[in-house]
């Protein structure tokens, strides 16, 4: 078994898909309309074949109270992988992208943690 898919909730599908790919990187893989909204994933370029991550609108009545309240306790939604935390912070700090938490070593991790502008916070994290 191993993990093929997993979401975000997002207040506006375009929007994410352009912060998504644009800022952090990632690639389009399916875009399919479904009725208003669409079927929107996107994956890494180093692994195109890899886990899809789907930008779910955030549609259902649980969802907006659900991704309120990880925001304001600070817990992201989602951890994608870096080579090197220190350099993307700077790297998406000179996009203009927001980060709630700096660069922080713990042990032999680091992790930082960013605002996606559409609803929730993302940790990027690297593991020495």
């Amino acid at each position: 078994m191993r993990i093929n898919l997993t979401s975000v909730f997002v207040d506006d599908q375009m929007k994410a898909f352009a912060f998504y790919t644009d800022i952090l990187g990632f690639v389009e893989k399916h875009k399919v309309a479904v009725g208003e909204d669409w079927w929107l994933t996107v994956v890494s370029p180093e692994d195109p074949e890899g886990t899809e991550l789907l930008l779910e609108p955030d549609g259902h009545p649980a969802v907006k109270p659900y991704k309120a309240a990880l925001v304001e306790d600070g817990i992201p939604a989602a951890a994608f992988a870096v080579d090197d935390v220190a350099a993307e912070y700077e790297r998406l700090r000179g996009l203009g992208v927001y980060f709630t938490q700096e660069p922080l070593k713990m042990d032999d991790v680091t992790v930082a943690v960013l605002d996606d502008t559409c609803g929730n916070l993302i940790q990027i994290m690297h593991t020495a």
